[in-house]
């Protein structure tokens, strides 16, 4: 029996292609802004000063990936995959909310009382989310590639956090606006926006930069091809 033999083109890794790592960077970073939606339900108070939402904790690591994916990639790509993070978050409040309309026997009432109490709050957090989502990570990806061409591609860390600086701002703004307005006071929501811009600026400083630097150069090391 002759064996069949495999098209090399098939798994050919190449720049333009979805490689191995592209697939591996991109799923995480679909993920965590799914994550990041869903966390956001909750409101976090910190001695009753600052309140910001749990997602804020993983965010700026899916801020991480997306200027991984411009570094090594460029932004032509980064831009399609934020796009399908779009239509992911589309999906995920879709889906949810189907979830949402569909009967439940009476002894699980409570279970889904708790399912519809979250998920029926989730599309304002979405629809906020995709505002800022849109706004912020499109501007992060396009100054990322501005100030590495202006760099001539030296200290990734000032295109990481700078690009963070303005997209952050674009980013928090309406999402706290649209998701929270009407729910909390006026006092509370501004707290949001401050706290929110500033602690995922410092957390991507802190542990998002240093992280971007070990999967890029990882990443330069095993696909040889993205140098």
């Amino acid at each position: 029996m002759n064996k069949v033999s495999e098209n090399p083109l098939k798994n050919r890794v190449n720049n333009g292609g979805l490689d191995t790592p592209l697939l591996v960077v991109a799923t995480l970073f679909v993920t965590l802004y799914l994550t990041s939606n869903i966390m956001a339900v909750k409101v976090i108070s910190l001695f009753g000063l600052f309140y910001f939402d749990a997602g804020t904790i993983t965010f700026p690591f899916a801020y991480m990936l997306g200027d991984v994916l411009t570094e090594l990639w460029g932004f032509r790509t980064a831009k399609r995959i934020i796009w399908l993070t779009f239509f992911c978050n589309i999906l995920l409040v879709v889906c949810t909310q189907i979830g949402v309309w569909l009967p439940s026997p009476d002894y699980l009432a409570d279970t889904a009382g708790a399912y519809n109490h979250i998920f029926s709050y989730v599309p304002r957090i979405v629809i906020g989310s995709l505002v800022g989502f849109l706004l912020g990570e499109l501007s992060n990806a396009w100054l990322m590639e501005r100030i590495k061409q202006r760099t001539k591609g030296r200290r990734l860390w000032v295109r990481t956090i700078g690009s963070s600086m303005v997209a952050y701002l674009f980013d928090s703004l309406p999402f706290v606006l649209i998701a929270f307005w009407g729910t909390v006071s006026t006092h509370d929501l501004l707290m949001m926006i401050a706290f929110q811009y500033f602690a995922k600026l410092i957390i991507e400083s802190v542990f998002g930069t240093p992280m971007a630097y070990a999967a890029i150069k990882g990443l330069r090391k095993y696909t040889k091809y993205l140098e």
